[in-house]
């Protein structure tokens, strides 16, 4: 199947024939559909791609009644895993595209349904557009994505499995990109026609990162220079490079090794850390990198300044106006943490953070000398802050309002370790989400929580609300209802609060009380509904605690909230890895506005009562 591909360029164009797509790393694919019963699924070498992702063709099929308006209809995209709204997983697609077993392909839909995200709309209603201009096929495909209420942005939502890819400003991908840590962008030329094969009316720019390495060998038979770094006293390895080396480069480079390296056999030779070099590359495993290029040699450049930390730092491609310090911090003893860790996982989940705290008020813990010193609670933003550190002012207090990466990433480097927020946004008088904060006596009682949890999950399921559950980083569970935006006042929160809180406190007296006093409350879970009020706050999801296991306020899923939950499993690492393998339970959170609860308060104040 010849497909439009774009040329690899060093620069994107820059004028305002151009629009630009953030490019999402996966699977190349065209998706034909007329029904249920006619579609094709194709890669773009040809081969049938509907058993191997038979999520896509499910989710159309169920939506098959309104896409016959649309019908038949060919969508030109790319079938993802998204890691955030940004990026996707290429090794996670990956992975799914080697499954062969019927079985282990149901087991992953179930888990982790890969997306279809559709650039280009090539037929319509079964007339070819492929000779309209760009912009107007990118029109009609978002009109038809809208008509259909599908996603117009890439979205983690497990619900609804065909998204489009926008149209943006260069400033707008650019800004994406660098934030979600995506692949790249692709300019293309607004007039252009939809051609076979490799078209200069479409531009690839890659987000490449970069690390600074010494060559340790070079196979004489496949042409590859394996590369490492100094972790240590040993040699790291990093990974092999292919391309990049001019021909006059090669042969000189090669002559150097030949001469001064060791053969190892008859292809390998191997030579000692002495000729640096800063090689790019897409993404990074275990001493492997994906799609690696030479960019240059560092002549000026120590091998024993190539280092594991350097190559981690230079990993998470922080903001040049982010400032970092003292990577090599100790901030925990047991797990062994230390600053540039906590600074890897703030760097990678940021664009999941950043949503629950655009537009707050923020409270911060800060810890600055990790768990070895005091931690103090901080609200006025510090006069030295950056300029690009919005705030707010409410009451008196010059609150940060974080609302980008930058700012975020600042505050990981003044080690502010917890992110507190309210419950409503600077520009609104009304709630913007309710929750339940619930207390067990000590971490040996979290069974108490799961207990409260479900039966909260059941009362909301009954009255048609939908809940969000998630860990709280230290001992309980929180229990989240997304509201209608501007609709909800503190007086009508506080009304269903108490009721539903006291309801739950009649069904189980002997477990859950609402008494505030903790020496009044025995071992019984406390039902914390008074936090939820104007002015208080709650830890945002993914925000990490400053306890001693170092744990994450994690979202979970509904189906894991049982007995065996082990809490103790929500680190830094296993939260990364975990959303990579099941993508993140709260990935609908901003679709939901539980709309019916209007009438239930309206019920409540004038029955006095709902069940």
């Amino acid at each position: 199947m010849k497909i439009m591909l774009p040329v690899l360029h060093n620069d994107l164009p820059e004028n305002s024939q151009w629009a630009y797509e953030v490019k999402y790393d996966g699977f190349r694919a065209q998706l034909l559909w007329s029904s249920h019963k006619q579609y094709s699924f194709i890669s773009r070498t040809g081969k049938d791609l509907s058993k191997l992702f038979p999520e896509i063709i499910d989710f159309l099929s169920a939506n098959d009644k309104t896409l016959k308006s649309h019908s038949p209809f060919l969508l030109d995209g790319e079938i993802a895993v998204l890691g955030n709204d940004g990026k996707s997983l290429f090794s996670e697609v990956q992975k799914r595209g080697r499954m062969r077993s019927e079985k282990s392909i149901q087991k992953a839909v179930l888990q982790r349904p890969v997306c279809f995200l559709a650039f280009d709309l090539l037929i319509y209603r079964g007339s070819s557009i492929t000779d309209s201009p760009y912009e107007k096929r990118k029109k009609k495909l978002e009109d038809f994505f809208k008509e259909e209420d599908f996603p117009i942005c890439p979205t983690m939502t497990f619900t609804k499995l065909l998204q489009s890819i926008p149209s943006q400003s260069r400033k707008e991908a650019l800004h994406q990109v660098l934030e979600c840590q995506g692949e790249g962008i692709v300019a293309k030329n607004k007039k252009s026609r939809w051609e076979k094969n490799r078209s200069n009316n479409w531009v690839k720019w890659k987000n490449w990162r970069l690390v600074k390495c010494f060559i340790t060998g070079y196979n004489s038979e496949n042409q590859y220079y394996d590369i490492g770094v100094f972790k240590g006293e040993e040699v790291y390895k990093a990974g092999a490079f292919l391309h990049g080396l001019g021909k006059k480069e090669k042969e000189i480079l090669n002559k150097i090794i030949k001469k001064n390296g060791l053969l190892q056999n008859k292809n390998m030779y191997a030579i000692s850390p002495s000729i640096c070099v800063e090689v790019n590359y897409l993404e990074r495993g275990e001493q492997e990198l994906r799609e690696p290029y030479f960019n240059r040699f560092l002549l000026d450049s120590e091998p024993e300044e190539c280092t594991y930390e350097q190559m981690l730092l230079d990993e998470l491609q922080l903001p040049q106006n982010v400032p970092v310090t003292n990577i090599d911090k100790p901030l925990w003893s047991c797990p062994p943490i230390l600053k540039l860790d906590y600074l890897r996982y703030m760097r990678a989940i940021a664009p999941l953070l950043l949503p629950y705290l655009k537009k707050r008020l923020l409270t911060v813990i800060r810890y600055p000398h990790g768990m070895y010193g005091e931690s103090f609670y901080q609200k006025q933003c510090p006069d030295y802050a950056p300029e690009y550190v919005q705030t707010s002012n409410h009451e008196g207090t010059s609150f940060i309002v974080c609302d980008s990466a930058e700012t975020l990433l600042w505050l990981s480097n003044q080690l502010a370790i917890e992110y507190h927020v309210p419950f409503q946004t600077v520009d609104s008088d009304f709630v913007s989400e309710i929750v339940f904060d619930l207390d067990p006596p000590s971490r040996e009682f979290f069974s108490l929580a799961v207990k409260a949890a479900k039966e909260l999950k059941r009362i909301f399921d009954t009255l048609q609300l939908t809940s969000f559950v998630k860990f709280s980083g230290n001992k309980g569970l929180q229990v989240y209802l997304p509201l209608e935006k501007e609709t909800f006042t503190w007086e009508d929160t506080e009304q269903f609060n108490s009721f539903i809180a006291a309801f739950l406190v009649k069904q189980s007296p002997e477990l859950f009380t609402v008494e505030r006093l903790k020496k009044n409350r025995g071992n019984k879970l406390y039902v914390d509904y008074i936090q939820h009020r104007k002015g208080k706050t709650i830890i945002a999801p993914y925000s990490l605690r400053g306890n001693q296991s170092a744990l994450v306020a994690a979202p979970l899923f509904w189906e894991e909230v049982e007995e065996g939950l082990d809490v103790e499993s929500f680190t830094m690492e296993k939260v990364i890895q975990r959303i990579k393998r099941q993508g993140c339970p709260f990935s609908h959170f901003f679709e939901i506005n539980n709309s019916s609860l209007k009438k239930i308060i309206t019920d409540l104040k004038s029955k006095g009562h709902v069940f």
